[in-house]
């Protein structure tokens, strides 16, 4: 009869908070990098073009870091007063910024020479963005309650957009449409601009705060990629705005406890990231608008921006502090970067190393000139051996009746408790836990005691213990003394089960209490039930 290897007992894991596929992709995001400046950062923004750099925007400059090195590579510092929102063009070289005076400046990002200045705004400009559709132009929003639209070739503005009647903090160009503009008010509105017709469209209602009539200031917009889909913060409250529908609320989501100041997509715009004054960056699954993950900073959050290839995600909080999270992608995510594409096969790369076997047909197909052909006669038939499974360590010491060694071989730190308890229930069934236990140092019996002491109140394995632990304090008690570091170990085992006896007599008393309360409370239920019988 063959050995039967050991049956690993499987066992009810206790109930701990369960990391969902969103959550595990998410910490992928780890190794932070903290960067401190002597002031607020208040803009990221990457770069769509490859490397994807990305500008920092804090106190009177802009600092372009590489995201491999997370070093700054180039720093703008050409401001009179502090600067705002440093932008980064589609192709990576132009960035535009505005500053506190009202200036706004559009830099070559390579030599950081000023190629364009954009004077009209009187107040603080706290909003400046390259249109995605048409590089050329560029948006700004100030706090001189206006809104424009500007022709960089000639540093003229096309449209001046004049409906709010407070401070403009932030807006976006349509992704979609060049002539859709989105913006977000301290008077408490959202409004949706046409620029073909210089009129604000569409007014997305003010937006109130739960105690009162008291108006909310709109701190940041966001519009989808399809353009159909506006959202804003106001407050705590992220607003979804249905464009389709006449500009329709049709979710508010409250998961933040203090101000939202920042939102974000990322690649795909099916997760939205939203940070707050809270410390908290919360990512949203945009299907359901439900939380599937959530990060902690040391610091109040002002921004946040995450890279288009979704490998770093940048975080500027209120005490200057810049965090830089990294991910490392996969192979699978990187396929254009294999060395076996269709063009290095074509320019004759692995021809040596493939033998001349390969031949091209038409654009990008790979055909083999190496036919395969049969091995043996067409009639015969292949019995293929039956593979024998490899046994663990434990079964091949167990099979050889060496019940010490393989108890020794369960004990190491990478191996789960149900595989070490499982063989100690088998030696027991065997009736060689005796054998296994005995004639051992204080080497060999530390781990033993480990093992005891940390798993004693686990409700897994609670009984076992202390059948194992009976054997041990029968086996050893006439040696205690003899190893100070022995000695510690069963005095931890002994305080540890008087502590969970003690946590179980509680835990009796309380139920009798509960059992009490209910039996009262279910017949006073019965009481009032009783019909009344008429007099």
């Amino acid at each position: 009869m063959d050995y039967q290897p050991v049956l690993i007992q499987k066992h009810a894991r206790p109930a701990t908070a369960k990391r969902s596929s969103e959550s595990r992709y998410w910490r992928q995001f780890r190794h932070p990098v903290f960067v401190k400046d002597y002031a607020p950062i208040t803009s990221i923004h990457f770069s769509p073009a490859k490397p994807h750099r990305f500008a920092v925007t804090s106190a009177t400059r802009v600092q372009i870091y590489a995201p491999r090195t997370q070093k700054v590579t180039k720093t703008i510092s050409r401001f009179k007063d502090i600067a705002r929102s440093g932008c980064i063009r589609v192709d990576g070289k132009l960035l535009v910024a505005g500053d506190d005076t009202g200036l706004i400046q559009v830099f070559d990002v390579n030599s950081r020479a000023i190629l364009r200045t954009l004077d009209s705004h009187k107040q603080p400009v706290h909003v400046t963005k390259f249109s995605t559709q048409n590089p050329t132009q560029v948006l700004s929003c100030s706090d001189d309650t206006t809104v424009k639209l500007w022709d960089v070739p000639s540093q003229a503005a096309v449209n001046t957009f004049i409906s709010h009647t407070d401070y403009v903090r932030s807006g976006q160009v349509a992704p979609s449409n060049p002539h859709l503009i989105l913006t977000g008010s301290y008077d408490a509105t959202v409004r949706l601009y046409d620029a073909r017709t210089n009129e604000c469209e569409m007014v997305l209602g003010g937006s109130s705060s739960s105690s009162g009539s008291a108006k909310v200031p709109v701190e940041q917009v966001l519009m989808f990629p399809s353009g159909t889909v506006a959202l804003a913060s106001a407050g705590p409250i992220l607003r979804v705005y249905d464009l389709v529908a006449g500009g329709r609320c049709t979710r508010a989501l409250s998961n933040h406890q203090k101000t939202v100041t920042s939102l974000a997509f990322d690649s795909s715009a099916s997760r939205l990231l939203t940070a707050g004054l809270d410390q908290m960056v919360k990512v949203y699954d945009v299907s359901t608008y439900k939380v599937v993950h959530t990060m902690r900073y040391p610091a109040p959050v002002l921004c946040l921006a995450i890279s288009p290839d979704e490998t770093h995600i940048a975080a500027g909080m209120s005490d200057g502090t810049l965090s830089i999270r990294r991910r490392r992608p996969k192979a699978s995510d990187s396929m254009d970067d294999t060395p076996f594409s269709a063009d290095a096969l074509r320019a004759g790369t692995y021809e040596s190393f493939l033998g001349g076997a390969l031949s091209f047909i038409g654009q990008g197909k790979v055909k083999s000139k190496v036919k395969s052909r049969p091995i043996g006669d067409v009639d015969e038939l292949r019995v293929e051996s039956k593979r024998k499974k490899r046994l663990r360590d434990y079964d091949r010491l167990l099979k050889g009746f060496k019940y010490s060694a393989a108890l020794d071989s369960v004990l190491r730190k990478q191996v789960p408790p149900t595989t070490t308890f499982s063989l100690i229930q088998e030696l027991i069934h065997r009736d060689g836990l005796r054998s296994a236990l005995s004639g051992r140092d204080d080497v060999l019996l530390e781990p033993i005691l480990r093992l005891l002491v940390k798993h004693a109140t686990d409700p897994r394995f609670g009984e076992m213990v202390c059948d194992v632990a009976k054997v041990v304090i029968e086996m050893y008690t006439p040696v205690l003394g003899q190893s100070p570091l022995i000695d510690s170990l069963f005095l931890r085992l002994q305080k540890k089960v008087a502590t969970e006896l003690r946590f179980q007599q509680e835990l009796v008393k309380t139920r009798g209490a509960l059992d009490m309360v209910f039996a009262s409370a279910a017949l006073a239920l019965a009481e009032t039930s009783t019909p009344i019988a008429a007099s």
